[in-house]
């Protein structure tokens, strides 16, 4: 934007001066000067007024931030991301991989009466094994670690924000939560309190059906990263409202918005639901950034002001995404805004630089001072004072890449 606003200026400015230059020369010719001393005072402006140090201004600035970011970890593409980062006065985040370690472990397998609890954990690690979600692969390694036999799952299929579903060994099966098996026409009521007590504890609850019947459950829990509540701290004390948009219950993203005093939480959200909930942040007024991991998370980053995604995520989150952060680590956005805010003061330092060049030398070489004290401006100390202020903006834009963040 700030480049934008730059370039408008110049179509203005760029015209004036030649006409300006254009005066010059006749109003010397008037003067009884010769032709050529009429040239040369219409040279002297053109290269005091020559706006190179207004040109790179904003992209000297902006490509030493992008440069300083990388080293600290933070991949920023280009300068609007840049800026935006800096204005952001809400975050919306994905709770699992983004908040969390998205290295979920197996921590509770209950079954109903008529099942146990080797059949219900085989059953579901068998149907997951087709699945690529950090879930799937906890409760996979978890029963491989129990030494339950896996077996030979058919008809595999992902319901996008409700779970999986599929046939191991003659059975049916589905995998997720209480909507899930709501539309298979499945009464989960007799296991919800089950559920709900895990639930409380933070832990990831997955709903199992067995041939038609709910069988039991399974309780993955994805520790917070270390990480995690340094960067929410940091980030509430520079005024910024936190949101959390997940697809998991509400009972465990309480629990855990709970630990990280996060502002405002909306569970058991779709895909689509979360892009509904950044534009509804953005129809409050906020400059709203979305930060997660996952494919699904790909349409809520693409929607906000600044998508900022995981590293550690799924390619398509970071195509999605203006920011990435390489390791995943949440301090990271605490570091692009201090960032941010430190390019847009040096922006503002470089246009000030270019600016003040323009305003003293362009009246100077027009001979404003000529009348009064017979001074006027060789075009060669125009061409060293140009060339002068746009060694100062790249020093000063070069500046950036030594800030502590």
């Amino acid at each position: 934007p700030t480049q934008n606003f730059t370039k408008k200026f110049e179509k203005i400015f760029v015209p004036c001066v030649i006409a300006l230059a254009f005066v010059t020369s006749f109003s010397f010719l008037i003067l009884d000067e010769t032709a050529a001393q009429s040239f040369y005072r219409a040279m002297a402006v053109l290269l005091a007024a020559s706006p190179c140090a207004l040109a790179i201004a904003t992209p000297s600035a902006v490509l030493s931030g992008v440069a300083r970011a990388a080293r600290g970890g933070v991949l920023i593409k280009g300068g609007a991301p840049l800026e935006a980062m800096g204005h952001l006065d809400a975050i919306a985040f994905d709770k699992t991989g983004t908040l969390t370690e998205g290295k979920p472990k197996l921590v509770a397998v209950r079954a109903e009466t008529g099942f146990s609890e080797d059949t219900v954990l085989s059953l579901a690690a068998s149907l997951e094994r087709a699945s690529e979600h950090p879930l799937a692969e906890a409760i996979v390694s978890g029963a491989q670690d129990r030494g339950v036999a896996l077996l030979k799952a058919a008809n595999f299929q992902s319901v996008t924000g409700q779970g999986v579903k599929g046939q191991v060994d003659g059975h049916e099966v589905a995998l997720g939560n209480a909507k899930l098996l709501e539309s298979l026409g499945i009464d989960a009521k007799k296991i919800s309190h089950l559920a709900n007590l895990q639930r409380a504890d933070g832990s990831t609850v997955m709903l199992i059906a067995i041939d038609g019947e709910a069988a039991g459950l399974i309780g993955v829990a994805d520790p917070i990263k270390v990480s995690t509540p340094e960067a929410i701290r940091d980030l509430h004390a520079a005024g910024i409202k936190i949101v959390m948009l997940t697809g998991d219950s509400s009972a465990t993203a309480t629990a855990v918005a709970s630990q990280l005093d996060i502002d405002q939480v909306q569970a058991e959200v779709m895909p689509e639901q979360k892009v509904d909930a950044v534009s509804q942040l953005q129809m409050q007024g906020h400059i709203v950034a979305m930060a997660g991991d996952g494919i699904n998370d790909a349409p809520a980053l693409a929607q906000a002001h600044v998508g900022i995604a995981m590293g550690t995520g799924t390619d398509v989150a970071m195509e999605s995404a203006g920011v990435t952060l390489v390791k995943g680590d949440l301090r990271g956005i605490v570091r692009a805004r201090r960032l941010s805010q430190s390019t847009m003061r040096n922006i503002r330092q470089n246009l000030f630089f270019a600016f003040i060049y323009n305003a003293a030398g362009i009246p100077v070489a027009a001979g404003l001072l000529y009348p009064f004290f017979g001074i006027l401006l060789s075009p060669m100390i125009a061409a060293a004072a140009m060339s002068f202020s746009s060694v100062s903006v790249i020093t000063n834009a070069l500046r950036l890449r030594h800030v502590k963040l």
